[in-house]
């Protein structure tokens, strides 16, 4: 069994597979002051809850834009599987190439996501990633990583509007009957969903028109799911997109490493 990990801005994704075949996934709050003896409590419950016997995971691999995590889950890792994770890099077999002036600076979950689209798909894609940040990946169908745009995250718009004004209320992020809000709690749900709807459409029109082709629009990341019924241009939602590509990049890496 493979123990997969995306360590993110505000959650922590992590995925239990078996031959390439998930079994169980759940998620974690990122926590900077949370120790390696906490995390790993919560690891070995939800192993247990899921019953994942650990005897049985023979190795792990871990994306994260967060350092400070990482290096509390590195040693957690290593303690619990007996060996220490993979860590994706821009170096890995991702089975791209990648046309970014520095390509250290992609988001390392941005690059799981695209090698296991491209490797599913071999055609031109656009990845959009409802996260912390709303990221937007554009892979070529010769499998040319060009780069994208990243803009704030659905919910990170919603909680700063919340905090940074005296009156206006956090509003739960679903879909109002109407444009035209009645209250302040729909007019604010309008302005969120509708808003972000516009924002993801308008930027998928213009790569394509800048790559001059159309290109097949995956969404992934939590919030994927409810965008998806009011926006003009994601095709398809693959929620396990990242998990899936950690999956795929340690069987590369364990493939050549004999």
């Amino acid at each position: 069994m493979l123990l997969a990990i995306d360590i993110g801005n505000s959650q922590i994704v992590c995925g239990v597979f078996q031959q390439g075949i998930l079994l169980a996934d759940w998620r974690l709050s990122t926590n900077h002051t949370k120790t390696s003896d906490e995390y790993g409590l919560t690891l070995r419950a939800l192993l247990e809850i899921h019953k994942v016997d650990l005897k049985n995971i023979h190795g792990s691999i871990m994306s994260s834009v967060v350092p400070p995590v990482t290096q509390v889950f590195e040693p957690l890792l290593r303690t619990l599987i007996g060996k220490p994770p993979f860590i994706v890099t821009s170096s890995c077999p991702h089975g791209l190439t990648l046309r970014y002036d520095n390509p250290d600076e992609i988001g390392t979950d941005r690059l799981v996501n695209a090698a296991a689209a491209y490797a599913h798909y071999q055609q031109c894609l656009i990845i959009v990633d409802f996260g912390t940040a709303t990221t937007f990946c554009t892979i070529t169908k010769q499998g040319e990583y060009l780069g994208g745009a990243i803009a704030p995250g659905l919910k990170t718009a919603a909680d700063s509007l919340h905090l940074k004004t005296a009156k206006l209320p956090k509003v739960d992020l679903a879909i109002p009957q109407s444009v035209i809000g009645r209250d302040t709690v729909t007019s604010m749900q309008s302005g969120i969903m509708f808003g972000y709807a516009g924002l993801v459409d308008e930027i998928v029109k213009r790569i394509q028109q800048e790559i001059g082709q159309s290109a097949y629009v995956l969404a992934t990341g939590g919030l994927a799911s409810t965008i998806l019924p009011i926006s003009q241009t994601i095709q398809e939602v693959r929620p396990h997109l990242t998990l899936d590509g950690l999956a795929l990049l340690y069987s590369r890496i364990t493939t050549s490493c004999g």
